[in-house]
C-alpha cells in the first residue's frame, strides 16, 4: 500500500495515499481499535456535512470566508451527501466522548478533496483549504458533534421512525373497525374474563401508538435547536456576530427541516436532555410495540394446541427438524427490537448524566444508539405491518368455541341472582367439568330460559367503539 505524509499539531503521520482523510483521523485509527465493526454511523458523518456546508455559506456572508473556499467547501459536501465519499469515514464510536476525532475526519476530507477539485495533487503543496481554519471555521467539535446528532436523531425520526409507526398504526386501525362484531372471550391476568370484540382490543393497540407517535412529535422541537454557534463551552468565542442564527436558517435550508439555534448553548453542549427526552418516546413506543406483538402472538398460538383466535400469514418454515411448523417470527423480530431499544434507552440515560461542567462526554455513544433505535423501530413497524398485521384474520371456530366454553359468562347473571350464586354456579360448573347453563339450571338459580335471555355474549360487550 502506497502512503503519503500528513501532519498535525503532534508530528507527522503516514496516511495511505489513496483516502482523503489525514492526520488526525488516521492517529484516531491506530488508537481507538476497539471494535472495529462499531463504525460511526453514517448518518452522524451526513449530520456532519449538512453543518460544515451551512457554515461555509454563513461565513461567507459574514465576511470571514471567501466565495472560492465557501464552493470549494460546499461542493464536496454535496459529493458527500451523494454517497460518493462513504468509504473515507472509518473511525468507530468508541473514541473521545466529544467526537473531536469525527469532526475532524469531516474536515480533513472535505478539505483535500477540495484541493484535488482545485486541480492539485493531496499531499503537495500548501492545501488549497485547511482543515481547521476553513473547514472548522466558527467551529468546534463541543458545538459540531450535538448539532450533527441532533440533525441526524430528527431526520431519523421523521423519515424512517414515524412512517413505520403509522404504517402499522393504520392497519390496526383499518383491523379495529373490519372485526368491530367478531365477539371473543377478554381475558386478564391470563386467564378468561367478560367478553369483548376483537376490533375492541385492537382499537387499544391503536390508542397506544397514537399515544407514542404523540408523545415522540412533543420532543421535536427541543430536538431541532442546535448547539452551532457554542464553539467550546457555549460562549459563542471565535464566532462572527449573528452567525448562530443564521448558520441554523441555512441548515434548516439545505435539509428541509424546521431547525433553530438553541436558546442555550451551555446547555446544549453540557447536556443532551433533548436525545434523553426523545428516546424515552422512544422506549414508551417500544413497550407498547412488546404488549401488542406479544398478545398477537398469543392470540395465534398453536395452531391446533394453542389459543388458536388469530390466523398469521405463515411467511417461511418454522423448524429443521419439524415438518409444517410455522412460527411467528414478525413477532418475535418486533419484540427483539424492542428489547434492544430499551436497553439502548439505559445506556443513553447514564450517557446524559455524563455532562460534566461544561461539556457532555458520551456523546458518540449517545448518537449511535438513538439512531439504531429509531431506525430499527421505525423498519420493524414497517415489516411487522407488510408481513403479519396486514394477514390477520380472526379465526371464528375457535372463537366462538372459547368464547361459549367461558366461564367468565356468568358474570352476566351477577345483577340477576347475585355475585355468590353466580359463583357457585361458575365454581361447580368447573368443579364438574360441565356448562354453565347446566350448573344454573340444577341448582334452581335460574331457568334454562332465563339463563338465555341473559347470558348473552354479545351483549356483555359494552360500546362497539
Amino acid at each position: 500500500m502506497k502512503y503519503r505524509i500528513e501532519k498535525d499539531t503532534m508530528g507527522n503521520v503516514k496516511v495511505p495515499a489513496a483516502k482523503y482523510w489525514g492526520a488526525q483521523t488516521e492517529r484516531s485509527r491506530n488508537n481507538f481499535k476497539i471494535g472495529p465493526t462499531a463504525s460511526m454511523p453514517i448518518e452522524i458523518i451526513y449530520g456532519f456535512v449538512y453543518l460544515k456546508k451551512a457554515a461555509a455559506h454563513t461565513n461567507c456572508e459574514l465576511g470571514v470566508l471567501s466565495i472560492e473556499k465557501r464552493d470549494l467547501i460546499s461542493n464536496v459536501c454535496n459529493e458527500i451527501l451523494d454517497g460518493k465519499l462513504d468509504n473515507q469515514f472509518p473511525l468507530v464510536i468508541w473514541q473521545t466522548g466529544s467526537g473531536t476525532q469525527s469532526n475532524m475526519n469531516v474536515n480533513e476530507v472535505i478539505a483535500n478533496r477540495a484541493h484535488e477539485i482545485a486541480g492539485n495533487i493531496i499531499g503537495e503543496g500548501e492545501k488549497t483549504i485547511q482543515p481547521n481554519d476553513d473547514v472548522n471555521k466558527s467551529q468546534s467539535s463541543n458545538d459540531t458533534f450535538p448539532t450533527g446528532m441532533h440533525i441526524a436523531c430528527y431526520k431519523m425520526i421523521i423519515e424512517t421512525t414515524i412512517p413505520g409507526i403509522k404504517k402499522l398504526r393504520d392497519t390496526l386501525k383499518a383491523k379495529s373497525e373490519e372485526f368491530k362484531n367478531v365477539v371473543k372471550i377478554g381475558r386478564t391476568h391470563l386467564m378468561d374474563a367478560t367478553p369483548l370484540t376483537i376490533g375492541q382490543e385492537f382499537s387499544g393497540y391503536v390508542s397506544q401508538l397514537n399515544h407514542g407517535l404523540k408523545a415522540l412529535k412533543n420532543t421535536l422541537p427541543h430536538l431541532s435547536e442546535l448547539a452551532l454557534g457554542g464553539t467550546a463551552v457555549g460562549t459563542g468565542l471565535n464566532t462572527p456576530k449573528g452567525y448562530d442564527v443564521i448558520v441554523a436558517k441555512k441548515i434548516a435550508e439545505f435539509t428541509d427541516l424546521p431547525f433553530i439555534t438553541a436558546k442555550n448553548k451551555f446547555e446544549a453542549l453540557a447536556s443532551h436532555d433533548a436525545i434523553v427526552e426523545s428516546h424515552g418516546a422512544l422506549k414508551q413506543l417500544a413497550v407498547s410495540l412488546n404488549k401488542i406483538a406479544n398478545d398477537i402472538r398469543m392470540m395465534a398460538s398453536g395452531p391446533r394446541s394453542g389459543i388458536g383466535e388469530l390466523i398469521i400469514p405463515a411467511n417461511e418454515p418454522g423448524s429443521s427438524i419439524m415438518p409444517g411448523k410455522v412460527n411467528p417470527t414478525q413477532c418475535e423480530a418486533l419484540t427483539m427490537v424492542c428489547a434492544q431499544i430499551m436497553g439502548n434507552d439505559v445506556t443513553i440515560t447514564f450517557s446524559g448524566a455524563q455532562g460534566h461542567y461544561e461539556l457532555n462526554v458520551f456523546k458518540p455513544l449517545m448518537a449511535a444508539n438513538f439512531l439504531q433505535s429509531a431506525r430499527l423501530i421505525g423498519d420493524a413497524c414497517a415489516s411487522f405491518n407488510k408481513y403479519c398485521a396486514i394477514g390477520i384474520e380472526p379465526n371464528y371456530k375457535r372463537i366462538n368455541e372459547l368464547v361459549n366454553n367461558s366461564l367468565m359468562l356468568v358474570t352476566a347473571l351477577n345483577t340477576k341472582i347475585g355475585y355468590y350464586k353466580a359463583a357457585e354456579i361458575a365454581n361447580t360448573a368447573h368443579k364438574n367439568g360441565t356448562t354453565l347453563k347446566e350448573e344454573a339450571v340444577r341448582l334452581g338459580h335460574v331457568t334454562a330460559k332465563e339463563y338465555d335471555n341473559w347470558v348473552k355474549p354479545k351483549d356483555m360487550i359494552g360500546s362497539l367503539k
